[in-house]
């Protein structure tokens, strides 16, 4: 069995963050009528981050950050164990610009779920979709990322492992055979 890669250590982490925050205000500008939103779980600590350096590099304290559970828009929620987590969207997305955030595209089918629980509270002008990594060769379903930090080849055998600081006490993404080392709340397919 071949051993853990690296995909993005942590020097390159915060390189590809700020790379993607400069990518949004290039798209974005000033923020006025674009919202973040993170897919819950992991999704958030992305977003976060990615709030933190806007509000640093625009200057702007006013740029809107939400959290959104799809827990009950999954299509498998009845055939696992999920555990719900608390959506938080305190404004309004009715015609604003979304930028969904999410750490892994897999399937697609997290997106899906994530573009449901989204219309419930509201007709966004747009949506776009920001990946910290984008296993492109995998889709089930006809979904692509506008904002990618790493795009990789990856067989279905394998699985990506996103290390936060936040909660793994550093910033990694590593390549995994075999499911090895996955805590089984990981082993979801996005």
């Amino acid at each position: 069995m071949a051993a853990a890669k690296t995909l993005i250590n942590e020097k390159h982490f915060e390189i590809t963050l700020t790379r993607l925050c400069h990518q949004l205000i290039e798209a974005h500008t000033d923020f006025s009528n674009t919202v973040i939103i993170g897919l819950q779980p992991r999704g958030v600590f992305l977003s976060k981050r990615l709030h933190e350096q806007l509000t640093k590099l625009t200057k702007n304290k006013n740029i809107q950050l939400g959290e959104l559970d799809i827990t009950f828009y999954r299509d498998d929620f009845r055939q696992k164990e999920l555990v719900p987590n608390q959506t938080n969207i305190p404004f309004i997305i009715e015609n604003k610009n979304v930028v969904l955030v999410d750490d892994v595209l897999f399937t697609g089918r997290t997106i899906r779920a994530g573009l449901d629980a989204l219309l419930t509270f509201g007709r966004p002008l747009n949506v776009e979709l920001l990946v910290l990594i984008d296993r492109r060769f995998s889709r089930h379903l006809p979904i692509q990322a506008n904002y990618v930090g790493k795009t990789i080849d990856s067989i279905e055998s394998q699985n990506v492992k996103v290390d936060w600081k936040e909660l793994d006490g550093r910033d990694k993404v590593t390549l995994l055979n075999n499911s090895e080392g996955m805590p089984s709340a990981q082993k979801v397919k996005k």
